[in-house]
């Protein structure tokens, strides 16, 4: 019963409120990167779309097709996202590694409500749906970085 009672508790109304409003959840037109990503566990998909100007998101879309977790990882993604310059993006991803898999510290600002997803530490079979914006963001902006420096 103590793992129906946790599983029950992970899907919080928090994440399901985030999991139900994501914002930015349309493709842009004229992206400079796009980049998709699967969970290979579970099957879901988050397409990332970004723009990039002097090293800052200057916008962002995605399309989400993930369980509650990951949908709420989107969601807070989403909402803070633009703005931050790349290596806010890396050390969000980094932090958010970390705070699943060492309970490690909150991610920083704009990305503290990631916090909402340390009760998923436990359930390591959910890990990569919720890593899967961050992830998808990052590889989009090595690509970016890649071309520009070639």
């Amino acid at each position: 019963m103590s793992a129906e009672n946790d599983l029950i508790k992970l899907y919080s109304g928090r994440i399901l409120e985030l999991a139900a409003d994501i914002p930015r959840c349309e493709r842009l037109e004229a992206p400079d990167a796009t980049v998709k990503k699967r969970s290979p566990l579970c099957g879901s998909t988050v397409t990332v779309d970004l723009r990039l100007s002097d090293g800052q998101i200057s916008d962002f879309g995605q399309d989400v097709k993930a369980c509650a977790l990951g949908q709420a990882a989107a969601s807070v993604v989403g909402g803070a996202i633009v703005g931050c310059h790349v290596d806010d993006v890396r050390a969000a991803r980094a932090a958010l590694k970390s705070l699943l898999k060492e309970d490690g510290p909150t991610p920083p600002p704009p990305f503290d409500g990631l916090e909402v997803l340390r009760p998923a530490a436990s359930f390591k079979n959910r890990h990569a749906s919720i890593m899967l914006t961050l992830d998808a963001a990052c590889e989009a902006i090595e690509q970016l970085q890649a071309d520009h420096s070639a």
